[in-house]
Formats: C-alpha cells, structure tokens, sequence
C-alpha cells in the first residue's frame, strides 16, 4: 500500500492516531535517521582508516589514540541507536509502534516526534526509570 506524504505534514491530535498517515510519516521519519546515522559511520570507518598513528610526538600520538577511542565510543552508540531504529520500524510494519509496551497506551505524539524510537509512554518510562533507581545495586 503507498501512502502520499504531503511534503509539510505534521502529525496531529486531531486524526485518528497512528492512521496511515502518521505511520508513513514516522517510517521516513525514522529511515532518514537510520541513513544519516549509516552515513556517518561510514564516514568514521574512513578517517580512522586514513589516520595511522604515527603521530612522532608521544603526547600527539596520545591525543590521536584518545579522538579514536571517543570515534569508536560514538559509533558503538550510533549502532545501538541503528538497532532500536530498526525495531521501530519493525513495529510500524506490524501496527503496535506507537503504543506503549507496558501499558498498551498512544504515546504522545510529541514523545514519539522528539524520540521516535520510545517504546513507552512517558509515565511509563519515568515509573522504569524509578524502578531501576530503586532496585540497582551500586
């Protein structure tokens, strides 16, 4: 089925919530995301393949091996993000994205516009969040 996204929509409070629509919306909304994220790892893979360290300097070399760890770090994140992004749009393929996994209500849509990847609502997240706190052992 293909959806025609006009090119200024936002979605609104007003339709039926997770309507075609808002669904294709947040699919491209989430696939362009995804791509900029591909691209961008890309990218890093190519400087630290480009920079040796033969920085002559011990503290230039230090300083060089520190921007690649940071380089490695970020990009471990970008493919946890990849991962969540790719469960998200598993779950508007299936019909539950949007919905929280807990309580099975809408997430605003605000939430999901600010972070499309959320899987709960926002008390549901803040209720996990108090759980974690109480129950972590440090």
């Amino acid at each position: 089925m293909s959806v025609t996204l006009p090119p200024d929509y936002r979605p609104s409070e007003d339709e039926d919530f997770m309507n075609d629509v808002q669904r294709e919306y947040f699919r491209r909304k989430l696939l362009k995301w995804r791509g900029e994220l591909i691209k961008e790892a890309e990218e890093t893979l190519e400087h630290l393949q480009q920079g040796g360290l033969q920085e002559p300097d011990l503290a230039d070399r230090a300083s060089a091996e520190m921007d690649r760890a940071l380089e490695l770090r970020t990009r471990d994140r970008a493919r946890k993000l990849i991962s969540k992004i790719d469960s998200a749009l598993k779950r508007v393929e299936d019909g539950s994205y949007g919905y929280c996994e807990v309580s099975h209500e809408p997430i605003s849509l605000r939430r999901l516009e600010a972070r499309p990847i959320a899987t709960m609502t926002l008390e549901a997240q803040e209720r996990h969040e108090r759980m974690e706190r109480t129950h972590r052992t440090d």
